[in-house]
């Protein structure tokens, strides 16, 4: 590994603000939440959901209020916000391209995709990527084997007996929830939280590039009994379904997984049961997440790193009657991102940003060049001023199909050619599609021309 490259600013090209942050940050801490939908969490609006550290921590970094997977699962998404790739793995990774400019690099559980439960039960690495850290540890736990109150929602069993759970590779793990009698120490999340803890007092010296990854609030949804019951499932508000929501969604914009096909539509309070236990394990390792950031303020390194903060993508929970992800609806698309930047001042915007901006943003905050491979664009324009967006719109792919986001539209065209159309000022919940009404094909036409120019440029370099 080379040695650490100070970094150098351009005076004429940089303001003196500009110059301050230059100088000072050193270090990059990155967080990824597993399966988390922007909707949940308090700094996004939510009104039920407590997520107090992610509150301090927006309320201290810039929210992006439209940010954008381009994966709609773990695997692609992953791949792709370390690349800076829309699919695939062409060009070097994050991490390795920060040893190389003199960060270590450290991984802390699930980073590239894991199998979850599967490779969090054996503690195993998954598709890690051996190249882009100094060194990696893996947070293991028996997930939904954990002791406790176990129940399988969509099958309507409710047991605290070890036989028979739903996991490993099983058709209904998805609907599985665990609360018990306990602090949570046996969980992958908080040994996510005492190893990055740990590392931050071993690396405070040196700069670092530390990417801890929380498995929660993935399923199966494991947490302490605290917690659960901070959310009685009987004041869970379930998601407006109109009837016949289904009738205008083309058969290739259908979720997989449906309330009716996994029969949880048969009981109301276990869908209520599903958002409740999400919740519970949100705020879970949100708790998880406050131990890291007391760490930072307590070693004083909140003024040399640049915290960023995101999910790989968004979650259905009974919206449209869908379950789980790998659609192009809002719900999965839309994902948190939260970057807090020493020396540049708090904020929201409503600027465009993919997930592939991050690498290019990093880059540009440790002012050193962004690699050629790199796809995505530098938000540090909005996080110095949030009314300026480096995107028009933004892109999302799954197996062959796409979606546009624009300020107003949301546009999706599918392999087979069926095709969505929502007027997102009017209709954020996507109840009304467009694509076939006579008086929408111009826009809809312009939108496809638009895709089309993003594919080109997205997918041939």
């Amino acid at each position: 590994m080379t040695n650490y490259i100070p970094i150098i600013t351009a005076i004429c090209l940089f303001t003196p603000l500009q110059t301050s942050i230059a100088e000072h940050i050193k270090n990059v801490l990155l967080i990824v939440s597993d399966d988390l939908k922007a909707s949940s969490l308090g700094c996004y609006g939510n009104k039920i959901c407590k997520t107090p550290n992610l509150d301090r921590l927006a309320a201290n970094g810039m929210v992006f209020e439209r940010a954008y997977c381009q994966g709609t699962w773990c695997a692609p998404s992953r791949l792709s916000f370390m690349h800076s790739r829309y699919q695939g793995s062409d060009g070097e990774n994050m991490g390795s391209y920060f040893r190389s400019r003199g960060l270590h690099s450290a991984r802390v559980g699930k980073i590239y995709h894991m199998r979850v439960p599967g490779d969090i039960i054996a503690g195993t690495d998954g598709q890690d990527i051996p190249s882009t850290w100094d060194e990696k540890f893996n947070t293991s736990g028996l997930e939904a084997h954990t002791p406790g109150n176990y129940a399988c929602l969509n099958r309507n069993i409710f047991t605290d007996r070890p036989e028979n759970r739903e996991s490993t590779g099983m058709p209904h793990r998805m609907f599985v929830s665990v609360d018990y009698n306990g602090d949570g120490s046996d969980q992958p999340d908080w040994k996510a939280a005492e190893k990055t803890v740990e590392l931050l007092k071993k690396h405070k010296d040196m700069p670092f590039f530390i990417a801890t990854g929380f498995v929660r609030p993935h399923y199966p949804s494991v947490a302490p009994s605290k917690h659960f019951d901070k959310y009685p499932f009987k004041k869970m508000p379930l998601p407006q379904v109109p009837e016949n929501d289904l009738d205008d969604i083309p058969k290739a914009g259908l979720a997989k997984m449906t309330s009716q096909k996994s029969g949880i539509a048969k009981w109301p309070d276990n869908q209520r049961r599903m958002w409740a236990a999400y919740y519970a394990t949100v705020t879970y390792m949100d708790e998880q997440l406050g131990k890291i950031l007391d760490e930072l303020e307590r070693l004083k390194l909140r003024d040399s790193t640049v915290i960023v903060f995101l999910s790989d993508h968004g979650y259905h929970l009974g919206e449209h009657n869908f379950w789980q992800k790998s659609n192009l609806h809002e719900e999965v698309t839309r994902v948190p991102v939260i970057i807090s930047t020493p020396g540049l001042k708090s904020g929201r915007t409503r600027s465009l940003a993919e997930l592939i901006d991050i690498y290019p943003t990093l880059c540009s905050l440790l002012e050193v060049p962004i690699p050629k491979s790199v796809l995505g664009k530098s938000l540090l324009p909005t996080l110095k001023d949030p009314n300026v967006s480096p995107r028009t719109n933004a892109l999302s792919l799954t197996r062959g199909s796409h979606s546009l986001r624009t300020d107003r539209w949301a546009y999706m065209k599918y392999k087979n050619g069926d095709e969505e159309l929502y007027d997102m000022s009017v209709d954020p919940a996507q109840f009304t599609n467009l694509a076939k009404k006579k008086e929408h094909q111009s826009i809809k036409l312009k939108l496809f021309n638009q895709l089309k120019k993003r594919l080109k440029s997205a997918l041939l370099p």
